[in-house]
C-alpha cells in the first residue's frame, strides 16, 4: 500500500514538473490548459502582469466575501427562521461602509493603473523604428532607420507547413528585432481596421486607416514570439499571424544587411506606405 501511494505521489510530482517546464518552454505562445498570462519579456509586460496579479487578489477577495455573505443571509434569514420580515430601511454605519470601502478599493486600483498607462504611452527615445501596416489579410513591415526596406508577412497555409512550424502562427517573413533595445512601433491600416497583438510583449494596438498609432517595446530575452490580428477584419481574419524573432544586436545587424538585399525593389526605391501624423 505504501509503495503504491509512493508511486502515485512520484507520478503526480512528475506531472507537475512536466507542466511547469513545458509551460516555460512554451511561454512565448499559447499552450493547452494555460491558466495565466504568457511569460512577459518587456518592461511594460512585467508591470502589466504585476497589476493583473494585484487585481486578481482584490477581485478574488471581493468575490469570496460576497459569496459567503449571500450564503450567510440565505441561511440565517430564511423564511422558516424569520416568519416576520424585518422592516429596517436605514442604517447609517452600513451605508457609510458600502460607500467608503468601494472608493478606497478603486483608489488602490487607480494609482498603479495610471502609472502603468503613463509608462506605456510615453514612448522613450528609440534607435530603431518598426512600421507596421495591416492589410487584408497580411502585415507589411518596414525599417525606416535601417535603409527603409520593407516586406510583406503572410501566414503559412496548412498545406505548406513544414515540420516544427506552428499552425496559424508561423509566417513566410518574420519580424526580426534586437534584444534589449528600445523599439518604436508605428502602426496603421490600409483598408479596414486591424489590431497588432503580441501577448508576450504586452503589445496590442489598433491599425486604423488614416491614423498612426505608436507603441514601444524593449524585449529583454532572445526568442520567438507569436501574435495575431486582434480585430475582426473579414473572412480571413484568423489567418493574420505575427511572428517576431528577437536576436542579439550583432545578429540583428547581420540580418539587416541580408534583408536589404533580399527585400530590395527592382526600381531601387523602398516600398513606402503613406501614413498620417502620430496621434
Amino acid at each position: 500500500m505504501k509503495r503504491t501511494v509512493g508511486r502515485e505521489f512520484l507520478g503526480f510530482a512528475a506531472m507537475i514538473a512536466l507542466a511547469l517546464f513545458s509551460g516555460a518552454a512554451l511561454a512565448d505562445q499559447p499552450h493547452d490548459w494555460q491558466m495565466g498570462l504568457q511569460q512577459m519579456v518587456t518592461p511594460v509586460g512585467d508591470r502589466l502582469a504585476s497589476l493583473h496579479n494585484l487585481l486578481l487578489w482584490i477581485i478574488g477577495t471581493i468575490t469570496l466575501f460576497v459569496a459567503v455573505l449571500l450564503l450567510y443571509v440565505a441561511i440565517r434569514f430564511r423564511a422558516s427562521k424569520n416568519p416576520v420580515a424585518s422592516k429596517t430601511s436605514h442604517n447609517t454605519l452600513i451605508e457609510i461602509a458600502w460607500t467608503v470601502i468601494p472608493i478606497l478599493i478603486l483608489v488602490v486600483i487607480a494609482f498603479p493603473s495610471f502609472k502603468l498607462l503613463y509608462f506605456q504611452e510615453r514612448v522613450p527615445d528609440s534607435p530603431l523604428t518598426l512600421k507596421v501596416t495591416g492589410l487584408q489579410w497580411y502585415w507589411h513591415y518596414s525599417y525606416p532607420d535601417n535603409g527603409d526596406f520593407g516586406f510583406d508577412s503572410y501566414g503559412i497555409e496548412d498545406k505548406d507547413l513544414k515540420p516544427g512550424q506552428e499552425r496559424l502562427l508561423d509566417v513566410d517573413n518574420e519580424v526580426v528585432l534586437p534584444v534589449n533595445t528600445n523599439v518604436r512601433v508605428q502602426i496603421a491600416g490600409n483598408d479596414v481596421m486591424h489590431s497588432w497583438f503580441v501577448p508576450s510583449l504586452a503589445v496590442q494596438k489598433y491599425a486604423v486607416v488614416g491614423r498612426l498609432n505608436e507603441v514601444w517595446l524593449n524585449v529583454e530575452k532572445e526568442g520567438t514570439y507569436y501574435g495575431e490580428c486582434n480585430q475582426i477584419c473579414g473572412v480571413n481574419h484568423s489567418y493574420m499571424p505575427i511572428k517576431i524573432h528577437v536576436v542579439s544586436k550583432d545578429e540583428f545587424q547581420k540580418w539587416v544587411e541580408t534583408a536589404k538585399q533580399k527585400f530590395a525593389r527592382e526600381d531601387g526605391a523602398p516600398p513606402a506606405v503613406k501614413l498620417a501624423a502620430a496621434q
